[in-house]
């Protein structure tokens, strides 16, 4: 559990990328394309505000930061290419390079096998919204799950929130910069 000036002093360290910020009196300079995400895991010790709906046990899977080389997760792990995150797990997505081109169902098919489902799915599809063919919000209403789709930063942050509360919240995550998985064969002993 990180304190207030545990968390400033991390802040501190982290520079934003589109305008100067204030922190307890510090002026931080805009230089770099990182940014803090949405949590409220930082004050839940003996200060004035404490998130009643969270628990003292963290989430397994919490984004820390997303740059153009992946997203970074709260114990260091780069993700750089798509991902879901699923019942505290990070798994791996191979979807097509083109955003929504050759796109079916057979990319959103583990939530069929997962028990339970999420309540909300949160799409986040990279640097900007970019809302996907109907088939595919039709494919998962039919399976009872909420489709939010959004920018890959707010999906992050959505996500972190969410997951905190414990709901049931699954997130499908695009990178800023689309780069494929690279797919390495194995030759069997």
């Amino acid at each position: 559990m990180l304190s207030v000036r545990h968390f400033s002093n991390a802040f501190r360290s982290l520079k934003i990328h589109s305008r100067a910020v204030v922190v307890h009196g510090t002026r931080l300079s805009a230089v770099s394309h990182f940014r803090l995400l949405h949590s409220s895991s930082t004050v839940r010790s003996n200060e004035p505000f404490v998130n009643i709906l969270a628990d003292e046990n963290p989430p397994p899977v919490q984004v820390n930061s997303i740059t153009s080389g992946g997203i970074q997760l709260i114990d260091g792990l780069i993700i750089p290419s798509s991902c879901i995150f699923l019942e505290g797990k990070v798994l791996l997505w191979d979807v097509p390079a083109s955003l929504w081109n050759g796109w079916t169902k057979d990319h959103f098919e583990v939530f069929e096998v997962v028990v339970p489902k999420p309540e909300i799915l949160l799409l986040g599809t990279g640097k900007s919204i970019s809302q996907p063919p109907p088939f595919i919000r039709e494919y998962l209403n039919q399976m009872g799950i909420q489709l939010d789709v959004m920018d890959t930063r707010n999906a992050c942050s959505t996500y972190n929130l969410l997951s905190e509360e414990g709901r049931r919240v699954a997130a499908a995550l695009l990178p800023l910069t689309p780069r494929p998985w690279q797919k390495i064969q194995t030759s069997p002993r």
